[in-house]
């Protein structure tokens, strides 16, 4: 049987008091739906493991019920793999641009979404930031910070439940570990 590595990415767990989960009952949780090798990033609902090649929204599905159902917490995840977060980190067009890793925030989208209205907004003056789409994500320099930036706000607006954000270090830590897995 065909192996994948794969990213779950939690969307608003650890944030607030309401949704707060310890790593290693995310990790427990997801082991006990039969995938491997799994490990959490921090304590940011980010989480590698390997396991059986399935469709992303049946493994995301998945750990959404479980999650409910085990741990009493509703969080809609992202599921890709590690080749589409090879993809998403070869692609970013601001790379050279942003001198801050943390400021630099990626939008990853969790499917086909009207290009029109995101490339509207990148050909937007976000001076002294900027934002840029690639195949499967949206990228945005925060200069100033994310919670200030405009850019990233009209985003998310503009792309809602069709995305999850993180920051460009959290992501290459994330890549990190997918590179440690198993193939």
């Amino acid at each position: 049987m065909t192996r994948k590595r794969y990213i779950a990415l939690l969307r608003g767990v650890n944030v607030g008091r309401a949704k707060r989960i310890a790593m290693a009952d995310l990790r427990k949780l997801i082991a006990d739906l039969g995938y491997d090798d799994v490990r959490s990033l921090l304590n940011s609902g980010n989480v590698v493991f390997t396991g059986p090649a399935r469709a992303h929204e049946a493994v995301a599905a998945g750990i959404e019920d479980a999650l409910v159902l085990k741990l009493g917490v509703a969080s809609r995840t992202l599921v890709l793999d590690c080749d589409e977060l090879d993809g998403i980190m070869s692609s970013n067009p601001l790379l050279d641009l942003a001198t801050d890793h943390s400021r630099l925030l990626t939008f990853i989208l969790a499917a086909p979404h009207p290009r029109d209205a995101i490339e509207a907004l990148c050909g937007q003056d976000w001076h002294p930031g900027a934002v840029a789409l690639g195949e499967r994500a949206a990228y945005v320099w925060c200069p100033g910070g994310i919670l200030d930036s405009t850019a990233a706000a009209a985003l998310g607006k503009q792309l809602g439940d069709a995305t999850t954000a993180r920051n460009w270090a959290t992501l290459s830590k994330l890549h990190a570990l997918c590179q440690e897995l198993p193939a």
